[in-house]
């Protein structure tokens, strides 16, 4: 199947990439809504080392995850979920592409086994799932038209002024932000990806889009008309680990194990500084303690 970047984002149903140990695509199908997958029951662990790949929830938002042109899944999240699986057992790891606001009830809904894709730790998520121990540690920052004309830098300035529009992704950790600060409906402006956000902006249909700093700054790399601001200070830390059901406590306690072991090598920071992280972010922060962030 030729599987292009164009092809995997569009219909209104999730598309599954296969993805090999080496990182070479193994198969690609289309998801049945519905169906259930290898979560559904059992023990999870014993399926996925039995069957040989564990379903993965992802987005398309570098650098958290990545589809690349040949149908791989990468970027920070998959990656480290892919190393630990292989520390467990698990030879491969299934990407499945789905909107934020889809993943946990398609998680619970077993049509994946773990969302390993940004996902930002908040009480109400927290609530939902189980959380692994946090792989990265993040900030949020707003994409502007050039020279920031309106002096964006704070969620403070979009309560204070109503006649601002924020384009947030539906279900982001970013939506969750602004209601926390009683920011209205009527200001948000709800797009489908990253670039779409952007393309907001630009046309005037939003005075800044809000998304973590490394997206917006991967965004730019191939677009100039538009400038990043340093980090909000007035938004809550953030950070994300794999999230899984809550019936799967047993794997989700054995990923903490190989997760732990795997931030003691070399290859959990080389994963984290080649996709634009601090390694030293993460030292010390959580699950507990991101958890307990309002929205």
């Amino acid at each position: 199947m030729n599987l292009s970047r164009r092809n995997v984002l569009r219909g209104t149903g999730v598309a599954v990439l296969g993805v090999a140990v080496g990182g070479w695509a193994t198969a690609c199908s289309s998801v049945v809504p519905g169906a259930t997958v290898s979560g559904g029951a059992g023990n999870l662990l014993e399926i996925a080392k039995s069957q040989g790949f564990l379903r993965v929830g992802i987005a398309n938002e570098p650098p958290y995850t990545q589809v690349n042109t040949d149908g791989t899944v990468s970027g920070c999240e998959p990656d480290v979920l892919r190393a630990v699986c292989q520390r467990m057992g698990i030879k491969d790891i299934q990407g499945i592409i789905t909107p934020y606001e889809s993943m946990i009830p398609g998680l619970n809904a077993n049509r994946w086994d773990v969302i390993a894709a940004g996902l930002f730790m908040k009480q109400s998520r927290c609530g939902q799932v189980l959380y692994s121990e946090p792989v990265i540690v993040s900030t949020e920052s707003f994409a502007t038209p050039k020279g920031n004309p309106k002096g964006i830098t704070k969620v403070a300035n979009i309560v204070a002024d109503k006649s601002l529009r924020i384009a947030v992704l539906p279900g982001g950790f970013e939506e969750g932000v602004l209601k926390s600060a009683n920011v209205p409906a009527s200001q948000q402006v709800k797009v489908n990806d990253g670039r779409s956000g952007i393309e907001a902006v630009k046309a005037n249909r939003a005075d800044a889009f809000m998304l973590p700093t490394l997206s917006l700054r991967a965004l730019a790399k191939n677009d100039t008309s538009f400038d990043v601001t340093a980090a909000v200070t007035d938004a809550p830390k953030t950070g994300s680990g794999a999230a899984f059901r809550k019936t799967d406590a047993s794997f989700h306690d054995a990923y903490n194990i190989a997760l732990a072991a795997f931030k003691k090598t070399s290859g959990f920071s080389d994963i984290l500084t080649k996709w634009g992280f601090d390694p030293s972010a993460v030292v010390g922060v959580t699950t507990e303690e991101l958890c307990k962030t309002a929205g």
